[in-house]
């Protein structure tokens, strides 16, 4: 039995030695390895004070005939109601390493990598746009059901953003806060005559480019010379994380690793997504049906090139409920890493409003099943 204390130099001499994955399939020249994945992740979160657990979350046939779900708890002796962290497109738990202590000083924090990404099961979803987004909500309330959780503060990220917010729309009695940061998929893709020049050049060279966790089948195609690749093409991906991890190699190795798999998460967003900016299904269309109950925070980097066209029309939108919207100066997509102290406090401060809402102001609460 594999030692569970495996160090990553331990497990990057495995990997060096490991032999390539002998699948047919055209991904095969990427050199993945579970016991690399699993180090990289131990080393990074080791600048994580707070106590944690991790573990596989069993949510039966979702879309795969047993999938699994990779979650991570910390400070659940706490009464307050949990934060769930839901990360972006090809990420994974480990890159909340700079969030988890401040979060969950005072409250459970849960985070998991999203079905067909990170170390959770990859099953294959649907190419139909809404039934794979069907397919990704139905694991996090079956992840939800299986932890025991009557409802929690919902924060997601990009993606998570987007499945967050369908998620609330779907079963807005679990939700007491949502959390949107730096949301994609909420704006309807404009015309071609509309869009200008510059946007149309500029997300073309996002989707490759500036989306430090995104290139996917590029890496895998780059086998593995993946983690060199990202770090020539993004090296501020191991800046973000300078302050609190010294070597520089552990971001992209771990960014590599989680994408270096069969890339079912990743399909499961190319059949939601339209052209890389927008969604075929743009949240800001299905806005109106979410609960006032819910209570937003919207909050972006100022230096994000998501397209924020739908701010305006989400605040109109939810003019009878709360709303607030945060704009994070010298931030880019990745608001958590980027500003990391501002975006922990712009959480807290959600948090301490669904702490201090009445019984009466709060949607009834459901029994866990």
């Amino acid at each position: 039995m594999r030692n569970p204390n495996l160090s990553f130099m331990d497990s990057k001499e495995e990997y060096e030695k490991s032999r390539w994955l002998s699948s047919p399939n055209w991904w095969s020249w990427s050199k993945y390895s579970e016991a690399m994945l699993r180090a990289l992740e131990k080393t990074i979160l080791r600048v994580v004070k707070t106590p944690y657990k991790g573990f596989y979350v069993d949510i039966g046939p979702v879309v795969g005939p047993a999938d699994k779900i990779w979650t991570l708890s910390f400070n659940t002796d706490s009464p307050k109601t949990p934060l769930v962290l839901l990360h972006g497109l090809g990420a994974g738990v480990a890159l909340w390493c700079l969030n988890i202590d401040a979060l969950a000083a005072t409250r459970p924090v849960h985070a998991f990598d999203l079905l067909g990404f990170g170390r959770s099961s990859r099953p294959d979803f649907s190419s139909d746009a809404l039934e794979a987004e069907i397919q990704m909500v139905r694991a996090i309330e079956e992840w939800r059901k299986e932890m025991r959780i009557n409802n929690f503060i919902l924060c997601g990220h990009s993606l998570g953003g987007f499945l967050a917010t369908s998620y609330s729309l779907t079963y807005p009695d679990r939700v007491k806060h949502l959390i949107l940061a730096d949301p994609w998929g909420f704006p309807e893709r404009p015309s071609e005559n509309v869009q200008s020049a510059v946007l149309w050049v500029a997300l073309k060279t996002v989707s490759f480019l500036v989306q430090p966790i995104n290139p996917l089948a590029t890496i895998r195609i780059a086998g593995p010379l993946g983690p060199k690749l990202i770090n020539t093409i993004r090296p501020d991906i191991s800046k973000k994380y300078a302050g609190a991890l010294k070597d520089t190699e552990l971001i992209p190795q771990y960014i590599y690793q989680c994408n270096s798999q069969h890339p079912s998460g990743e399909s499961a967003f190319r059949a939601m997504m339209s052209a890389f900016g927008w969604a075929k299904n743009p949240m800001i269309k299905r806005i109106d049906n979410l609960d006032d109950r819910v209570p937003i925070t919207l909050l972006w980097g100022l230096k994000s090139w998501i397209d924020h066209s739908a701010e305006d029309i989400l605040k109109n939108k939810r003019q009878n409920s709360y709303f607030n919207l945060r704009v994070i100066p010298g931030a880019g997509h990745h608001v958590y890493a980027d500003k990391p102290e501002q975006f922990n406090q712009i959480v807290l401060e959600a948090c301490r409003y669904a702490d201090s809402q009445s019984v009466s102001d709060r949607l009834p609460i459901m029994p866990s099943n």
